[in-house]
């Protein structure tokens, strides 16, 4: 039987497991997670008022809870676990799942000012991430600015701009669902270098920040009309061209007075957080124009822009997993139809998928084909793979090198746990918040 580890449970590692276990009947997986709880981004990405896209749980579940495949949280592959080559030695293949882990920064002077955090930082509190650090991000504001026109972008504006009500149904954890029901931010800056009709969000989400209750959404028509398609979009894509129409719309609506704004900006680029005791105070922007090769030049004016939070939100990054080999200038492992390459040859039985693959692109339904080819070069080697001995069962040997792996059954205590705190704050599931909380429950001495 061929004994596979697929290092991470988001969803490139869950459908990498689906199609291994599809594709050939005498395959066991073992899915390893740093975390003790399974999902990856679609637990601790997705925002918490999505809950359409939150329920693909229940399909990643399925997955996991097949005859041949088995769940190892808290497992950390590399430093202070187990490694990459040590893995080998418990499994015929190993594939990285492992997605790209940090954010871009914007290079600019003040950008490590307090109060100046990533989208990713913000994203990770509100969804009750345990290596969340932090809890004062909305502490004092009274308008963000977030730099960005992608959907995480339009995740965190739409979330800095609800409220208790709207948000209380969800799984938000308990502190984050306070600070953002006491927070006093009535003004949100969503702000983009380019022109709308280059902005990378979908007009789905665009569309849900319209619908914002004691929310307006304001749009400067000249900023638009800067955009050589604003004019005429009928030459766009149809995802650009309906954003555009959706813009159009709200430039040309009345101011309605709402107690809360949402200002979308464009052709604006960040140059210099400026600091207010100590703390950012302002986002210095440099008005951009088209450069008429799909680019923007700077125009030499300025603007200044008061913020008492800012959230860059400008793309993530893969980074490096100690023993596999790693482009630095694209933050990819090294690769071939999946297979990793070490110094340009195949590394037998090393593999790769996700967003380590092939970069932060995509949407979640993009890792089913890229998992598929993966899966098909590997279930290509098997033959060869097969050839050398490995443990009938890698648990116990993992368990000798000092590891205690939450199985499914320890996240099942997690699930029941988070419901019963739900329940006892009157509210759904509550996501436990901390590592604390999460093993103690994983081990069932939650109480």
């Amino acid at each position: 039987m061929l004994h596979v580890a697929v290092v991470g449970s988001g969803p490139s590692g869950v459908y990498t497991a689906q199609s291994l276990v599809q594709q050939d009947p005498q395959v066991r997986v073992d899915v390893l997670d740093r975390l003790p709880c399974p999902y990856g981004l679609v637990r601790y990405g997705v925002a918490p008022d999505h809950e359409k896209i939150k329920s693909l749980q229940n399909n990643l579940r399925t997955v996991m809870e097949h005859e041949r495949v088995r769940f190892l949280g808290g497992v950390q592959v590399g430093p202070g676990g187990v490694s990459p080559a040590r893995l080998r030695e418990h499994y015929h293949a190993v594939v990285y799942c492992v997605g790209a882990a940090t954010d871009r920064h914007l290079g600019i002077p003040g950008e490590e000012l307090p109060g100046s955090w990533s989208a990713t930082e913000f994203v990770s509190w509100y969804s009750a991430h345990p290596d969340s650090l932090t809890d004062d991000f909305v502490l004092g504001a009274r308008t963000a600015v977030v730099i960005g026109v992608g959907n995480v972008a339009v995740d965190v504006t739409r979330i800095l701009s609800r409220r208790l009500p709207e948000l209380s149904p969800t799984d938000m954890p308990q502190a984050a669902l306070a600070a953002l029901g006491d927070s006093k931010v009535a003004e949100v800056h969503m702000v983009g270098r380019r022109g709308p009709s280059q902005a990378r969000f979908t007009t789905k989400e665009l569309r849900e920040l319209g619908s914002l209750p004691d929310t307006e959404v304001v749009v400067d028509e000249a900023e638009l009309a800067l955009d050589p398609a604003y004019a005429d979009p009928t030459g766009l894509p149809t995802a650009q061209r309906r954003n555009v129409e959706v813009l159009r719309a709200w430039a040309a609506a009345p101011p309605r007075g709402a107690p809360r704004r949402i200002r979308l900006r464009f052709f604006l680029r960040p140059v210099e957080l400026l600091a207010d005791g100590g703390r950012v105070g302002a986002v210095r922007f440099e008005r951009t124009l088209p450069d008429g090769r799909g680019g923007v030049t700077g125009s030499g004016q300025y603007e200044d822009i008061e913020a008492q939070l800012v959230l860059r939100s400008v793309g993530y990054r893969g980074v490096p997993l100690e023993g596999l080999p790693f482009e630095t200038a694209t933050g990819t492992v090294p690769h071939r139809a999946g297979r990793v390459l070490r110094d340009g040859e195949v590394s037998p039985g090393e593999y790769v998928a996700g967003w380590i693959k092939r970069g932060p692109t995509g949407v979640i339904g993009t890792n089913r084909p890229c998992a598929k080819e993966t899966v098909t070069s590997l279930l290509e080697d098997a033959p060869a793979l097969m050839q050398r001995e490995v443990p009938e069962d890698a648990l116990p040997a993992l368990e000798a090198d000092g590891l205690a792996p939450v199985e499914w059954t320890g996240w099942q205590a997690i699930e029941r746990a988070e419901a019963e705190l739900g329940a006892s704050l009157g509210r759904s599931a509550v996501k436990l918040p901390d590592w604390r909380s999460l093993m103690a429950a994983a081990r069932g001495d939650a109480h």
